[in-house]
């Protein structure tokens, strides 16, 4: 009866082994916050200004490139097997948006994934070899970087969202520490934005060695921490997230989308293995609000949202999505609402369409102002001055129609003789 058993569990193991063999990756789209920085920008009592960082406000730090390139040898073992062993153009194209940061981020990971071997050592004690990286002018980037301010309607539920019951409970319940932050920092105008840009700040100097000021106790962070998390929420959910998610993270949702629909088309033979996407903490976190698996909290340096495509051995496709915040331990799945985690393919691109805007530019803008009554009482305005205008023009037809012995007629005719003379 025990070897029955044995026997059974063996058979059952090795079927199970095969079919997870024959599940074969296709293709991964990988979108990273860069890495640690300094500081965007000082507040007005800040002690330390822009002087006082390296490479001044806004720029990757060696921290941030250690952990890109930590970043990069994660994925090079992750998709060993997949990914070619040494760079292969075709494989892989990355697209960053046009700061020095995420440039830079970019450029550090690339150096974990592809370090150079035989023929694409170009200097022997260089372990590294060149990569491009796309980009576009800030200006014009509308992929990889939210909010995008060109929505009126966008701004208007950002609006909406400082009326609801939620947002002002928040700003009632932290109204001492944003008070606290207008004393301090010689802010004219503090508010849930205003108090974040403080927060990061704050942030970027604690984790470079500056020593804080008096007023920057653990609990005055962790309050400003709790505002900071809360702002991400504001801006891509707490009141209509799924309209937010169609003006501003949709886009890149969209395109991702796209993608992988073209590469489960088996005779595409297209030979892009990787996309690589180098943006910011409100980029992972609008596309993960328009996943619906945003977990509320600000993603942080180098963290990584990635999604897979896989071929089924019956030759059906599904998509994997898996979140890396946390480099000491394996990355978390996620799942998509209504499917499952290996969710196939046409249910994840019929899930994510609600999020997903045909016309966006339409949708951007602000709805009509105007009522049914008025509309209905323009048209009986309009209809009567039509009415009266075809009367006017019938009287007039009637009166030129009258004898030749009229007074009027008569005088009208002698008049246009005399002018003629």
């Amino acid at each position: 009866m025990m070897s029955t058993v044995v026997l059974l569990f063996l058979t059952v193991a090795s079927v199970c082994g095969q079919v997870a063999a024959q599940r074969k990756l296709v293709y991964v789209t990988v979108l990273f916050r860069h890495g640690d920085r300094s500081p965007i920008k000082a507040y007005p009592t800040d002690p330390y200004q822009e002087k006082d960082w390296p490479q001044g406000f806004g720029q990757l730090s060696q921290e941030g490139m250690r952990q890109h390139y930590e970043l990069g040898q994660f994925l090079r073992k992750r998709y060993i097997g997949f990914l070619n062993e040494s760079y292969n153009r075709h494989e892989v194209l990355v697209r960053s948006t046009d700061y020095d940061r995420t440039l830079m981020s970019a450029e550090s990971n690339l150096a974990g994934l592809y370090p150079p071997k035989d023929q694409q050592v170009f200097t022997p004690d260089l372990k590294w070899q060149p990569i491009p990286v796309h980009t576009v002018p800030q200006n014009e980037e509308r992929l990889l970087s939210f909010p995008l301010g060109d929505c009126p309607r966008y701004q208007q539920l950002m609006n909406e969202t400082e009326q609801t019951e939620e947002f002002l409970n928040v700003t009632a319940t932290y109204k001492d520490t944003i008070e606290l932050v207008r004393n301090k920092t010689g802010l004219n105008k503090t508010n849930v934005e205003s108090v974040w840009s403080v927060y990061d700040t704050l942030f970027c100097e604690s984790r470079h060695n500056k020593s804080a000021p008096a007023w920057v106790t653990p609990d005055v962070m962790e309050k400003l921490r709790a505002l900071k998390d809360f702002g991400f929420q504001v801006m891509f959910g707490v009141y209509k997230q799924l309209e937010k998610s169609r003006l501003q993270g949709g886009i890149l949702l969209d395109e991702i989308v796209k993608n992988i629909s073209k590469m489960a088309v088996p005779e595409s033979n297209q030979r892009l293995k990787l996309m690589m996407l180098s943006a910011h903490d409100t980029t992972v976190a609008a596309l993960q609000a328009s996943l619906n698996v945003f977990n509320g909290k600000q993603p942080p340096y180098a963290s990584c949202q990635i999604i897979e495509l896989y071929r089924e051995a019956n030759g059906s496709y599904s998509v994997s999505m898996f979140y890396r915040n946390d480099s000491t331990v394996e990355p978390y799945p996620q799942l998509l609402q209504g499917c499952s985690l290996d969710c196939p393919l046409d249910m994840f691109v019929r899930i994510t369409k609600e999020s997903i805007s045909d016309h966006r530019d339409k949708e951007c803008q602000l709805p009509s102002k105007g009522t049914d009554r008025e509309v209905i009482i323009s048209l009986a305005v309009s209809g009567s001055l039509l009415f009266l205008l075809v009367s006017i023009l019938l009287g007039i037809m009637c009166w030129q129609k009258e004898p030749s012995s009229s007074q009027g007629y008569r005088h009208v005719i002698n008049q246009e003789i005399g002018e003629e003379s």
